[in-house]
């Protein structure tokens, strides 16, 4: 009960960040401009909190909200090819009760996993700054510190695993020298058996060309689960 209230407050102070004006404009423009296709949509055009289960043993980061999907729907990974891809794989672990996402009210739910973000607006092209990870940083360790049973931090890409080696380092889970390297199937072993494990990030980038393939995360899944389980 104390991580889930703890959680909920995380989540409803989110949305009104206002610690990057340039961000707030740039998703607040989109979703003024918004795309063709949505155009019936009233986009949230905020910051993005995250979503799951208070009680999550495995702890998945992304990079950032998607312009039109996230930033459209309010939940992460959400409306957007990536989420296509990342929910279906859920589906697939036994982590969701169902393969797709595409609003806020879909009836989607999450079992022994938690999904957030290291930055919680959409950056222009897709390519969040330094100061702006950084201004979104306390919003990492406020989670860890509610998702008291977290086992596995599975990181979506180099940018969500380089920000949460540095949310460990700052929470005194690890101290890293040399920086370990970002992989697909990289492991990190943490103290009292946690992991930090790495995935290709869900982008259509990767999962259309065929870099992050279903196989490819149901096995990286399938690894976080064992690591999950101790």
């Amino acid at each position: 009960m104390a991580a889930r209230t703890h959680l909920a407050r995380i989540e409803r102070a989110i949305p009104s960040c206002t610690r990057c004006p340039e961000l707030r404009a740039y998703c607040a423009e989109v979703a003024r401009a918004k795309r063709k296709a949505f155009e019936s949509w009233e986009y949230w055009g905020r910051p993005v909190p995250g979503i799951g289960d208070a009680a999550a043993s495995i702890w998945i980061v992304g990079l950032a909200p998607a312009a039109h999907g996230a930033n459209r729907t309010g939940r992460v990974f959400t409306g957007d090819r990536s989420g296509d891809f990342l929910y279906a794989a859920l589906h697939r672990a036994g982590l969701a009760n169902q393969p797709t996402s595409v609003s806020r009210d879909d009836g989607l739910a999450l079992s022994g996993v938690y999904v957030s973000a290291a930055l919680r607006c959409a950056p222009p092209a897709n390519k969040p700054k330094p100061h702006e990870l950084g201004n979104c940083s306390t919003y990492l360790d406020e989670e860890e510190h509610a998702l008291r049973g977290w086992r596995v931090i599975l990181a979506l890409g180099s940018i969500a695993w380089g920000s949460a080696l540095a949310m460990l380092e700052r929470r005194g889970v690890a101290g890293f020298r040399p920086k370990p390297k970002f992989g697909h199937g990289a492991r990190v072993a943490l103290d009292e058996g946690r992991s930090l494990i790495g995935c290709y990030h869900v982008s259509q980038q990767n999962t259309f060309t065929g870099v992050l393939t279903p196989a490819m995360i149901d096995e990286v899944l399938a690894q976080a689960k064992r690591f999950a389980r101790g």
